[in-house]
């Protein structure tokens, strides 16, 4: 049996692989360019392209950008009128910003259990938290597969709640044949380097609700505005503006806008790349005992932000953590997507305990995230399987309990 190279034999690969890496063209590099040669590097008409580009794609009525997903997520809270008093339910297996945009605005985050398959938010947790405090709910979108929106959407209509997707991991995937992004009461994205597109940071808020869009833009600017029919006071000239509520500065620049916009062109090619590994992936891992593959519900067409590997513990004579020290050991350098976010000692101090949603708990001890992204070789993918293969045969149960 083939030795891993966590125990003395030859690493796979000479160079290390990452799971995740942006892909930035020349085309990507002249939008760039020619937004640094223009009058405008903030502020000014790539926005507004943006903006129409993400409505067309997705078929929402409105888009705000902004300088990332989490400010993202607190104007989707402020615009949803979340304040101190009320209730947020969402996830624990996320990245720290779905919960936190609550707290920014004086709510507290409540966290549902997943499914125990697609590791998506489950809607009868959901529904067990819901009671009179309850305003509305941030449902990631895990990996790039929709949540399940019928459902929590009928929920909310029944609860008089308000929906908030986190789609941070989700663009490019659809939910029964319509795009994500138009079919929450909000949808926000994040343009993070290892996203499906990349903007080197930036993040948008989608909505077809008007009034939410009108918040969105105040909250997005300082709570300034140059619209006469929002002000309060008379109209002094050209020059006049008001702050007539309290926003931020969470803009996006130009160079940003521009960077995306290129972006956005190839999504297709983004997209139908990671689901050629990912179905490559599957195919490879669905023979092994030591691995369990994370389902997807049939009305999500994903186009998957993350690969998570689940390892099944009692196939395997070693742990998630040395497996992944085993990976690394063949240079293919995963992470885990994610800690549960009341985990962490911000939140224990805040009273959130271990053991609230056992599920999520358990998911984490067993997963790890393989590479995936556009970039990747088709010699990369199949490095990655051959790491994988290798150390779960070897560590396997019924191969005997082989020691480091």
């Amino acid at each position: 049996m083939e030795k891993p190279a966590i125990c003395g034999g030859t690493p796979i690969r000479s160079r290390k692989l990452y799971y995740g890496h942006q892909y930035i063209d020349e085309e990507d590099i002249q939008s760039v360019v020619e937004v640094l040669r223009s009058d405008y590097l903030t502020c000014g008409p790539k926005i507004g392209e943006l903006e129409e580009k993400l409505c067309r794609l997705t078929g929402a009525r409105y888009a705000v950008v902004c300088s990332n997903g989490t400010a993202a997520l607190h104007l989707a809270c402020m615009a949803a009128g979340i304040q101190a008093g009320d209730e947020v339910i969402t996830t624990p297996i996320t990245f720290a910003a779905s919960a936190n945009c609550a707290l920014y605005c004086g709510a507290k985050p409540v966290f549902a259990d997943i499914n125990e398959k697609t590791y998506n938010i489950d809607p009868a947790c959901v529904e067990v938290c819901v009671n009179e405090k309850t305003k509305a709910i941030v449902a990631v979108d895990f990996t790039g597969q929709s949540v399940e929106l019928d459902r929590l959407m009928e929920l909310c209509q029944e609860k008089g709640l308000v929906l908030i997707e986190d789609g941070a991991h989700v663009i490019g995937t659809s939910y029964k044949g319509r795009m994500n992004g138009s079919l929450a009461d909000m949808t926000t994205f994040s343009f993070h380097p290892v996203k499906t597109v990349t903007g080197g940071e930036g993040g948008a808020v989608l909505t077809n609700n008007k009034e939410y869009y009108r918040r969105l833009l105040l909250y997005r600017s300082h709570g300034i505005t140059r619209e006469q029919e929002w002000m309060e006071n008379p109209w002094e000239g050209p020059w006049y503006y008001e702050q007539i509520d309290l926003g931020y500065n969470y803009r996006m620049t130009d160079i940003q806008a521009a960077l995306l916009i290129s972006q956005l062109d190839k999504l297709p090619l983004f997209s139908a790349r990671r689901k050629e590994i990912v179905a490559r992936y599957n195919q490879a891992f669905s023979a092994l005992p030591q691995i369990a593959l994370q389902e997807e519900i049939p009305e999500s067409d994903t186009t998957r932000h993350l690969y998570i590997l689940r390892l099944v513990p009692d196939q395997l004579t070693i742990d998630r953590r040395q497996f992944f020290e085993a990976l690394a050991a063949e240079n293919i350098c995963g992470n885990v997507h994610y800690i549960p976010t009341y985990y962490f000692p911000y939140y224990q101090r805040l009273g959130y305990q271990k053991g609230i949603c056992p599920k999520a708990e358990k998911l984490y001890q067993e997963m790890l995230s393989l590479p995936l992204y556009y970039g990747m070789t088709d010699q990369d993918v199949e490095d990655v399987i051959r790491a994988v293969v290798r150390i779960a045969d070897y560590f396997a149960v019924s191969a005997g309990n082989h020691t480091q």
